[in-house]
């Protein structure tokens, strides 16, 4: 098996052309950092949220923007254990785990973001951990424990947020250390051996100084089974570990935080739509179950990282606040496109990343006047390297073949100045204005090397492969300078409603593509040579962006006990990045041996729609002191349309291309009945939620697209009084659905009775991963 020792050949290739390179690693599941002194509340005060979309602590309903809030609560009432699984209750979000991983995620807001995790495309909706912005994707798949909230911003958040949040905001708020001694121990047991144990604990040092750790072992067999090579798919094994030290003696609060994630599961592989085209292997009966033969190298994640977070009071109106952070990941991953045992598209990929964040604000609070001043800084590195097997098939045995190997380095810099302002005009009217520049340089290194032999010394140590050409070398940069406003006004006609107008703007970082060719280069200027100046043009794209206009009504009902949240958009969107990747023949056989990518500001589009939710407690203390029922819905409707697609040819194919990863409507419905049993609480939980149609790709593809679907859960938990333990039943997707949440396609044809035609391996590669089965489980948690 190849190790990341191994990594040693790659940085040897790009230093041989010039370059430094600097291993990376980015944040991982159970992460806990940290949390300022206004980010303590998120629900209280009754049934009032609080949250910190604008950087500072207000109430949701006075926040002029489309904003969820779900908190400790009611994420551990429910069973949630990932953050892809809060997309079930936010209307227009969708989150999963991306294709052929464990871990990377798939995040898109409003109909953008990105599902490509290859260094150089950069992600449509930001995450952030304790206002730390996560620059990459992988190792984002947060597993939720010891959190207060998560807050979804839907829609740009280009001023307060900066780039790519170009979709929107995820924000993962992480606990404070409590003043007293205090231990926890949590453990789940439940189908397919999930065996989970979180153990945290805290004490006080001193009146001012409280220290915390705590470590997690999460597990669970697979969902199905690797045929060919005996192990499980879909499983789950991960440690991870966390520290924590804070100060706080009033005005000034510090907190450094440390984590360690280790995530050791198999290689998840899809399962194929469709019969080998060469073998004529047909398609297996559980979509879980594969016969993926790549293990030339191991599905491993490790994520470590550490935030420095500091806030100090100067004075009744003003703070000062630094947040620090610093991440690293790296993995390696064996993706085996086709799903067989022989090498006709497998893909061992090794993706590392590391970056560097510092920002400061100053937040001023007066009577009339409230908003923040910033500076941010990032300095990050992310690496991918990736061989493509295309090896001879025959009888079921992979022989000695072309490999196109990538080799990909990008190099982030950006800064920026940033502030946003809201001013009382009166008691109920308000105006908001904010902006944001920034400087964001991206340099790429991108070098492709076709072999023949086999897989590279990279995956195979003292491999015969030889390298018989070079088809990309490039190394280039360019700086992207943005200015992104916001503005918005707020009327209140008394503290329980909130009617707002606001226009925002965002935008996704530009750059070159990762699996760009320079060989198929162009003569873009027509001066009569392909020379550098064409090979920058053939691979960089431009930055995408998007205005949106939203207007919205939050009101709090009948003494609160019906809370409403209503907002329409329209979004104009601008330049949009479209990343593609197609077969090519590089020794004109006849046959595509290789493939590059394509990508391109191809497209402008409007994205338009409403979004309705809220809560409702129906009824209370009739069964009983203390008993209750309570309702929460969400629904999105949107209507996202392409004016203008662009394809390789230079024809407008605007309409004959869908939105990818976005479902026209979204919605969610549940209930939460609490009823007083012995000395604690049984409270009965159950939630719908549904999901129309929804293509993979921009392409519509009738066996890889997912038709609409509705997912139930169930829990059943009871709390003790004291809050000394609770245990709780939780079920998910209890009807067992099975639908697509990723795949990957290299085939054409096939519809009408069409016959299917490979465009890259022989064997015609159209796979699909799959969302969870139907699984019941026990949480019991015990705090002392």
């Amino acid at each position: 098996m190849a190790n990341f020792t191994h990594r040693k050949t790659a940085r040897f290739l790009l230093s041989c052309a010039g370059l430094a390179f600097t291993a990376s690693l980015a944040p991982g599941a159970a992460i806990a950092q940290d949390v300022s002194p206004e980010q303590e509340a998120s629900e209280d005060d009754g049934n009032v949220i609080f949250v910190t979309a604008r950087r500072r602590e207000e109430r949701a309903l006075d926040v002029p923007i489309a904003v969820t809030a779900l908190s400790a609560e009611q994420l551990e009432r429910s069973g949630t254990l990932e953050i892809v699984e809060v997309a079930q209750e936010v209307p227009n979000l969708t989150l999963e785990v991306s294709r052929g991983t464990n871990t990377t995620l798939t995040a898109f807001i409003r109909g953008v973001g990105q599902q490509d995790p290859v260094a150089g495309f950069e992600a449509g909706v930001g995450l952030y951990v304790d206002d730390v912005y996560l620059n990459r994707p992988q190792a984002a798949v947060l597993d939720v424990y010891d959190v207060e909230r998560i807050e979804v911003l839907r829609g740009p958040q280009g001023t307060l947020y900066g780039r790519n949040t170009i979709g929107g905001a995820i924000k993962y708020v992480t606990a404070r250390l409590p003043d007293e001694t205090q231990v926890k121990i949590r453990g789940t047991y439940g189908s397919y051996d999930q065996a989970d144990l979180v153990v945290s604990a805290s004490t006080p040092i001193s009146d001012s100084l409280r220290i915390g750790a705590s470590g997690a072992r999460l597990s669970r067999g697979g969902f199905g089974d690797n045929l060919t090579l005996g192990t499980e798919n879909y499983n789950k094994d991960v440690w991870a570990a966390r520290g924590t030290l804070e100060f706080d003696n009033g005005p000034l609060f510090v907190r450094l935080a440390g984590d360690y994630v280790k995530d050791n599961s198999e290689a998840r592989q899809g399962g194929r739509l469709i019969p080998g085209l060469f073998t004529g292997a047909p398609v297996l009966d559980d979509p879980f179950d594969t016969r993926a033969g790549l293990d030339i190298v191991d599905q491993e994640v490790e994520a470590y990282g550490g935030s420095l977070n500091i806030a100090l009071e100067v004075s009744d109106t003003i703070t000062l606040k630094s947040i620090t952070g610093y991440r690293e990941d790296s993995s390696t991953t064996p993706i085996d496109f086709d799903s067989l045992p022989a090498a006709d598209l497998d893909v061992p990929a090794i993706y590392e990343n590391d970056q560097f964040s510092q920002e400061f604000q100053l937040l001023y609070e007066g009577d009339r006047l409230t908003g923040v001043l910033g500076a941010y800084y990032l300095d990050a590195n992310a690496f991918t390297a990736f061989d493509v097997a295309l090896f001879t098939v025959g009888d079921l045995i992979s022989l000695p073949g072309l490999n196109a190997q990538t080799l990909g380095d990008v190099d982030t810099k950006t800064w920026s100045i940033f502030g946003d302002f809201t001013y009382d005009l009166t008691d109920q009217l308000s105006i908001s204005l904010g902006g944001r520049y920034t400087n964001d340089k991206r340099s790429s290194r991108v070098l492709r090397t076709t072999f023949i032999g086999g897989f590279s010394d990279l995956f195979i140590p003292d491999s015969p492969a030889i390298p018989i050409a070079v088809t990309s070398d490039f190394d280039g940069s360019e700086t992207f300078k943005e200015f992104t406003p916001r503005a918005s006004i707020s009327y209140q006609p008394n503290e329980d409603h909130n009617i707002y107008f606001t226009y925002s703007r965002g935008f996704k970082g530009g750059g070159f593509d990762p699996r760009g060719q320079t060989s198929a280069a162009p003569d873009l200027d027509g001066d009569g040579d392909i020379d550098f100046d064409d090979q920058f043009e053939f691979l960089r794209f431009a930055p995408e962006t998007v205005d949106s206009y939203e207007l919205g009504w939050k009101a709090s009902l009948l003494d609160n006990a019906v809370n409403i949240a209503l907002a329409v958009f329209k979004s104009d969107y601008n330049d949009v990045q479209i990343p593609g990747s197609v077969g090519v023949d590089t020794n004109n056989d006849g046959i595509n041996d290789s493939f590059i990518g394509i990508t391109s500001n191809a497209a402008s589009a409007d994205v338009n729609g409403i979004e309705f939710e809220g809560n409702a407690l129906v009824g209370e203390d009739f069964a009983g002191d203390g008993s209750r029922l309570s309702i929460n819905w969400s629904l999105g409707v949107l209507d996202a349309e392409f004016n203008t697609f662009i394809d390789a040819f230079g024809v407008d194919v605007a309409d004959q291309r869908v939105f990818q990863n976005t479902p026209d409507i979204t919605g969610h419905m549940g209930f939460n009945l609490g009823l007083p049993v012995a000395s604690g609480m049984v409270d009965v939980l159950g939630s719908v939620s549904l999901r129309s149609d929804a293509s993979q790709f921009e392409v519509p593809n009738e066996f890889l697209d997912q038709d609409g679907f509705a997912l139930v859960d169930a829990s059943l938990v009871y709390t003790d009084d004291s809050d000394f333990f609770s245990i709780g039943l939780h079920g998910k997707n209890l009807f067992d659905k099975r639908y697509i949440v990723a795949g990957y396609n290299f085939v054409s044809g096939g519809t009408g009775g069409a016959p299917f035609v490979p465009t890259l391996g022989l064997e015609g590669t159209l796979t699909g991963f799959y969302g969870d089965p139907r699984r019941v489980f026990v949480t019991g948690e015990i705090r002392f």
